[in-house]
């Protein structure tokens, strides 16, 4: 099996400044950094929804898949963490729009903060590659 490593990286200023990458890819094995709610050009989108933010990290998360040659079907486990419990069925009802047929392994962690008091909400996750066998 070959386990070459690619870097998957978005561009943003982030990445440089902190020495990481959007995602890793290692054989069949995807693990996607945690991601925000920035959008294109670099602006937080959703400000004061956590709704809106949890669907645009989505987004981003699956742009990132893409460039690794995968989707969000191949998403096996989901981290968020979000900066007010209160807002889980805000969280809950984007995720579910996008997870609720593949139905991830799923963690929801609140924190004190992130990295921009406009963010509200940052998700990461791991991906697998290929046929996945029922067999134990």
């Amino acid at each position: 099996m070959n386990k070459k490593r690619q870097n998957i990286t978005s561009g943003t200023e982030w990445e440089d400044k902190v020495g990481y990458n959007r995602a890793v890819k290692v054989g069949n094995q995807i693990f996607v950094s945690g991601t925000t709610a920035v959008g294109e050009t670099g602006e937080i989108v959703g400000k004061g929804d956590v709704y809106l933010q949890t669907k645009q990290c989505i987004l981003n998360i699956e742009k990132a898949l893409k460039k690794a040659g995968a989707s969000l079907e191949d998403v096996v486990r989901t981290r968020t963490f979000i900066t007010n419990m209160d807002e889980w069925e805000a969280f809950g009802k984007a995720h579910e729009e996008f997870f609720g047929t593949i139905n991830p392994a799923a963690t929801l962690v609140e924190v004190n903060k992130l990295i921009d008091p406009n963010l509200l909400v940052e998700i990461e996750v791991d991906a697998i590659l290929g046929e996945m066998s029922s067999e134990w």
